[in-house]
């Protein structure tokens, strides 16, 4: 973990807007500009997918970043690499220490699989990232590809599994990122209601941009 503290103070970011509990949100941050995510009541799960503006099919790529950096875990310093092997954005403050980017989005087919079948048609975080990509226009279906879980606790086990474990975040924390070029930001504000990560509650998240 690498924790860092911000510089910068709420009242002066030139943007701001709560998410609500299990909703997706979709917005632009410009290059130089900082975002900060802001789990307001602690342990909420946001997924987040990066995506150029200039060329949207220019996106988050886990595998590059994670190999870029050797670690599995994303916290201040980490670069997150596009597909296209540009940077997007660098984590410069995270007072949680630990975001996850191994677990994926929660879908109709793991909410079958991890949950029971009769959790299928629960809202998920797929289903928020098609509903924001839609309502956008210049995103589509294939377009969604390996999100990050900002706040959430999936750690690798030594014989390389992975575990949902209750989250490490707490009311108040947050990650800031840098932009590196112009992107779009689509979040879904994790609606799941059957993973201890955020003790089977979702709550609302901020964000905040300053230039």
């Amino acid at each position: 973990m690498s924790l860092i503290e911000s510089t910068l103070h709420p009242e002066a970011a030139a943007f701001r807007h709560v998410i609500p509990a299990g909703e997706p949100y979709l917005f632009e941050v410009k290059a130089g500009q900082t975002l900060r995510l802001l789990d307001l009541e602690g342990n909420q799960a946001v997924d987040t997918l990066f995506f150029s503006a200039r060329n949207p099919r220019e996106r988050y790529d886990p595998q590059r970043t994670l190999r870029k950096q050797n670690s599995v875990y994303l916290t201040t310093g980490t670069v997150l690499w596009s597909n296209l092997g540009n940077p997007l954005l660098t984590i410069t403050a995270d007072t949680c220490g630990r975001h996850d980017t191994l677990g994926g989005a929660c879908a109709q087919e793991s909410n079958t699989i991890r949950y029971a079948l009769d959790k299928r048609y629960m809202h998920s975080c797929r289903d928020n990232f098609l509903r924001g990509a839609l309502h956008d226009g210049r995103l589509t279906k294939r377009d969604l590809g390996a999100n990050i879980n900002f706040f959430m606790n999936v750690p690798v086990t030594p014989e390389g599994g992975l575990t949902f474990e209750d989250g490490l975040s707490a009311p108040g924390k947050y990650v800031e990122l840098k932009a590196h070029m112009d992107v779009i930001v689509l979040i879904s504000n994790c609606p799941q209601l059957n993973n201890p990560c955020n003790a089977y509650n979702p709550t609302p998240a901020e964000v905040l941009v300053w230039d």
